[in-house]
């Protein structure tokens, strides 16, 4: 006799930290991390609570990550790129992936303000309540601005590692914000370029899907451009040395011109290429910014 019980991929591990973005992690960390590291007073910062510090950095995104996709199954379903995931599939149980995400983002806040001080752990606290709440819930899915305002979560990283040595924010973790909050636009819009069908298909008014292409890659190179000045701005404020402008200034014109390329470009082979390359042009510039401190 042939049951009429459908049976539920099982869970594993792999399913529970595919829930925690460790690609979309491992940037968070490693911008948080330039920003402890070029923080006046690090070396007097023990081993260990840089550690923690870390630590509660990539749970806090992780947990974001989780409550995310928990609010996001729906369309992620709909999405070629998101539709193997682990909820869309029914690997995980959607009350699990809530709990699972809640309890990560409490604990790693605590463990923030107990380990290193209280105004790293508000911060921490903020960029997930900004990423689930002021992003997920409310602008994903309203507004073709979602990235430009949203993208704010994923600027505070830096501003968190500086705070946790120092107890403090300046304006020099502020442009270290403000450099990744002008580099998420094009950023994304480029590989909303590329996925297009995908965000029609889900009903997600990105700008592309909203506003035409053409109007998006000009987007894209207004950003650029405005973000160039910006990440010279640790030099000038006397965080950064030549080494570090150098670095920036060539890595910010070539940004610049993958931009041109996309805008002169009717196929979908530029974006990609643009969007690989923002990638490692983040990473590059940070780590230009910790290698000159040393």
């Amino acid at each position: 006799m042939i049951s009429d019980t459908v049976l539920q991929p099982e869970s594993s591990i792999s399913d529970y930290v595919s829930l925690l973005k460790p690609k979309v992690m491992s940037l968070v960390v490693f911008t948080g991390f330039a920003g402890l590291w070029v923080a006046p007073g690090v070396m007097d910062l023990h081993p260990v609570l840089i550690l923690t510090a870390m630590l509660c950095l990539a749970v806090n995104a992780g947990a974001a990550g989780a409550i995310n996709m928990w609010f996001d199954r729906d369309i992620d379903a709909l999405m070629n790129r998101t539709k193997a995931r682990a909820l869309p599939t029914g690997r995980v149980d959607p009350d699990e992936a809530l709990s699972y995400g809640l309890v990560l983002s409490i604990l790693s806040v605590l463990t923030m303000g107990l380990a290193l001080n209280w105004l790293a752990a508000s911060l921490l606290a903020f960029a997930n309540f900004f990423y689930v709440v002021i992003y997920t819930l409310w602008l994903k899915r309203s507004t073709p601005q979602n990235i430009v305002i949203g993208g704010a979560a994923g600027a505070f990283p830096p501003m968190i590692g500086w705070a946790a040595v120092t107890g403090d924010v300046t304006l020099a973790p502020l442009a270290l914000f403000a450099i990744i909050f002008f580099w998420t636009p094009p950023h994304f819009w480029a590989l909303a370029l590329f996925a297009n069908a995908d965000y029609k298909r889900a009903n997600i008014p990105m700008l592309p899907v909203t506003h035409g292409q053409r109007h998006t890659k000009i987007q894209m190179l207004i950003y650029t451009l405005v973000l160039l000045p910006i990440t010279l701005s640790p030099y000038f404020l006397g965080v950064a040395g030549v080494a570090y402008l150098v670095s920036a200034g060539a890595l910010g014109l070539f940004f610049t011109y993958t931009a041109v390329r996309v805008l002169r470009d009717n196929t979908h082979k530029s974006a990609k290429l643009m969007f690989g390359y923002s990638v490692f042009y983040l990473f590059a510039l940070f780590l230009a910014l910790m290698i000159d401190k040393v």
